[in-house]
């Protein structure tokens, strides 16, 4: 197995809006992929050059900036962490070598989350059970032996005009 570079980083914002802002206006990075999560919360990519993705998710209710403290409890089933941390790192795969990458980690002992191999569509809940044309990216998480998420991203097609279709969320105020 060979990987082929960074996929994306994905790390965690307390304003969609304003790191949109910062990251196409002050850096020059084209937003090209929105997600709205089945939890309320959204997920944002930027092309940062060679191919490679910078992301953020954001959520109303993401714990507050934590410094030391930023792994995730369970990935994809407990994806959130705390604003400014990494969440985890996705390698470039080809899909005909996930069965291998698999093999591969279970022959060493690391565990892979489950389900397998996930199918990222577009649908309301932003996976689906079963392979379909509208599946953009199939994924494979583990972890490293530090806790810290890493994954495996196999991207299916080039993003569109029309994967950019989410307004940026602002950050909630908080509760007096």
């Amino acid at each position: 197995m060979q990987t082929k570079g960074i996929n994306h980083l994905a790390l965690v914002c307390r304003d969609m809006a304003e790191t949109v802002k910062f990251y196409t206006e002050a850096l020059g990075m084209p937003l090209v992929k929105t997600v709205v999560l089945p939890d309320g919360g959204q997920h944002f990519f930027f092309d940062c050059g060679g191919g490679s993705l910078l992301a953020f998710f954001w959520w109303g209710d993401a714990p507050p900036a934590a410094p030391g403290i930023a792994s995730v409890a369970d990935f994809p089933s407990q994806p959130k962490t705390a604003v400014g941390s990494m969440n985890h790192v996705a390698f470039h795969l080809d899909e005909d070598q996930l069965d291998a990458s698999i093999a591969r980690l279970q022959a060493n002992g690391v565990h892979v989350s489950v389900p397998i191999v996930v199918n990222h569509d577009d649908s309301p809940m932003g996976v689906a059970r079963d392979m379909h044309e509208g599946v953009w990216v199939r994924s494979v998480y583990f972890r490293d032996p530090n806790g810290v998420m890493l994954e495996f991203a196999a991207t299916l097609r080039d993003f569109r005009p029309e994967d950019v279709a989410h307004e940026p969320a602002r950050a909630l105020e908080p509760a007096e």
